[in-house]
Order: C-alpha cells, then structure tokens, then sequence
C-alpha cells in the first residue's frame, strides 16, 4: 500500500484532552503526503483529569487499572468520532498519555492499553512508541522528528511550543533534535492559580514585568548545559522548576512574564542566526501571543504559523504518520535524535 487513512490520538501533558485526527497519506514522487481530513479535541472530564494528574503518585494496581480504563475511554472517544464523521481507517495510532518519564532509569511509560483500543473500535492498533528506543539505551524522546523530517522537509527548524518546547533541524545530513524547555506545564499551572485554565493569549504576561534574578536563575539550571540528545519530563519540571518559582514570592503575571522570557531566551540559542532561513511554530503555546512576540524578538529566522488544525494537531498527526512507518516496518525512530543505539521501526501492534 502506497496510500493509508489513520487515526491518530494523543495526550499531552497540559492535560487539554484527547486529540483525535484523521489523517490521509500517500507516497508519490519519492515524498510522503498528508493531509488532516478532521480532527477535535475531546476535553477530560473533572474526575479524569483530576486521575491523569494524580496517577504518577497512586498505587501499582491503581496504575494498571488507569491503564486499560484510559485505553477504553480511547478506543470509545476513537470510535464516537470515527461515527460522527463516517470514517473508513485502515487502523489506529496512538500515543498515549505520559505518566513516567524517567529514561536515565531505563523506562518510560505511557497509559492508554492498546487492546482495550481494539476491543473498543475493532481496528488495529499501534501504540507504545516510546519504550523500544529507550530498551535500546535512548530517550525515548523526542519522536516527532522522524516526522518533520519526512512531511516538513520545506522548514529549516520544526518548533513545537506544547507542554515542552521541543526542536528538530538538519544538521550534516542528520536529523538533530532535543527538549528546550518547559512551556504550558508552567505557563498553565501559573494561570491556574488565578482560576484560567490558561494564560489566555498572554494576557496575564503581557501585565508582568521580566524579573532578572529569576531570568538568570532559571536560565542558568544545569540542564541546558547539557549537550543533546536530551528530553524532559514532568518529574524534573516538579523538581527544578516549581520549588523556584513558588519560593520567589513574585505576582503570577511577573513569574509569567519571566518565564516566558525564559523560554524565548532558550529557543534563540537553538534556533540559529540566518535570516534566510524559516521556522514552523506549532502547538498551544503559539496562541499565547505574548509568548510569540518574545520568541520573535530574539530569533532572525521567519517565524511561521500554520493554519489552527496543523497547529492544534501536528503531533496527533505525526504520530499517525509513525504509526504508518511502523505499520511498514520502516524506521520511525531516529538514533541521532534519542542517542539510542540504532535507529529502529518502534511500537507494539494489536
């Protein structure tokens, strides 16, 4: 098969909800091709986000039982909108959601059982992306780059402003790709504590002022020194990030003016000088127009933003698109990208 239709799903860490995308590709003249013929975000309920966010801390067996409820809340979220829209999938891709990323301890671990998918849609499933590449002494993180490099071949940089802020680039013939930073797992937590559930296109930023001691601390932490491949999880964002922001007795417009800064300060040292040269911004925290006028500040290359469905679901996307190399049995994980042992054609499939 040359030409495949696929249901991607996908679970961040901001805890938005269930990206479901339907999406089209095909093979032709030696480049793959997408399209998103249609895609929503179903929202949690109250009692499962307040499950996706207790979950790290529960019992083993409260963990496995989250496991196969959350795989079946997906399959049945899948197949309500395979319905809605009188979808013909060929089969489904699904990343999951993160509960542990700990890949220096050998393991990652993603909810969402893949035969509870099945059960629930009757459609194959491919899931568990991560935890071959971190078997093979990698990150497991990030993946969407095997996608950038195949479907947005025409950007220089893939930005991704999600939960973390995340990059992918060609460098010597080699896909180059890491985690910044944190982005809306501390911009959303911040705004929580004045009852958003975001900082609505800034706004609360936009009021802040930049507090420099915080800016050099935070720009200083040990984890930027650290050469790539190199990703980030929540457990190190609880640790590092939290403890100073909350001991810094700032305004939450002022930590989020700071922070933002922060993350606009991290994105031009990686996203290179040359003026020539374009840059792709996807994920929520483009729509935080504050966020997006620092970035802008600091990096000479164009910074591009897509229409609001590439935006809103360029990873529910690409992981569909993995799912179709895996489904192939052709690479989808890049070594150069994760630092694992060799590049490999990752995922379990029901």
């Amino acid at each position: 098969m040359k030409e495949y239709t696929v249901i991607g799903l996908m679970s961040g860490t901001s805890l938005d909800g269930l990206d479901i995308a339907c999406c089209r590709f095909f093979y032709k003249d030696s480049h793959w091709k997408y399209s998103i013929m249609v895609a929503e975000t179903i929202p949690y309920s109250g009692e499962w986000f307040n499950r996706l966010s207790d979950l790290p801390g529960s019992a083993a067996a409260d963990y496995a039982e989250a496991d196969h409820a959350f795989g079946h809340l997906s399959g049945k979220l899948a197949r309500e909108f395979i319905e809605r829209h009188d979808i013909k999938a060929d089969f489904i891709a699904s990343h999951g959601h993160t509960v542990f990323h700990q890949p220096s301890r050998g393991f990652t671990s993603q909810i969402g059982n893949g035969a509870a998918i099945k059960a629930e849609t009757g459609l194959p499933v491919v899931c568990d992306f991560r935890s071959g590449d971190v078997a093979q002494g990698g990150q497991g993180a990030p993946l969407v780059p095997a996608g950038d490099r195949l479907l947005f071949s025409d950007f220089d940089f893939c930005l991704n402003l999600g939960g973390f802020a995340n990059i992918s680039f060609e460098h010597e013939g080699e896909r180059i790709a890491f985690d910044i930073c944190p982005v809306n797992i501390v911009l959303n937590r911040i705004a929580g504590r004045s009852g958003q559930s975001c900082d609505q296109e800034g706004a609360m930023a936009s009021r802040g002022k930049v507090n420099i001691p915080l800016l050099d601390t935070l720009n200083n932490l040990s984890f930027y020194n650290q050469k790539g491949p190199k990703s980030l999880g929540k457990e190190w964002v609880e640790l590092n990030i939290f403890p100073l922001l909350n001991n810094s007795e700032l305004s939450d417009e002022d930590i989020l003016s700071t922070f933002c800064t922060h993350i606009a300060d991290k994105i031009a040292l990686q996203a290179g000088t040359d003026s020539g040269k374009k840059i792709l911004a996807t994920g929520g925290g483009v729509y935080n127009k504050y966020l997006v006028s620092q970035i802008s500040q600091r990096v000479k290359p164009t910074l591009v933003i897509p229409s609001s469905l590439t935006i809103d679901f360029k990873e529910a996307l690409i992981f569909a698109f993995l799912g179709v190399l895996r489904w192939r049995s052709e690479i989808n994980c890049l070594k150069t990208v994760t630092g694992a042992k060799q590049d490999g054609s990752f995922g379990a499939i029901y």
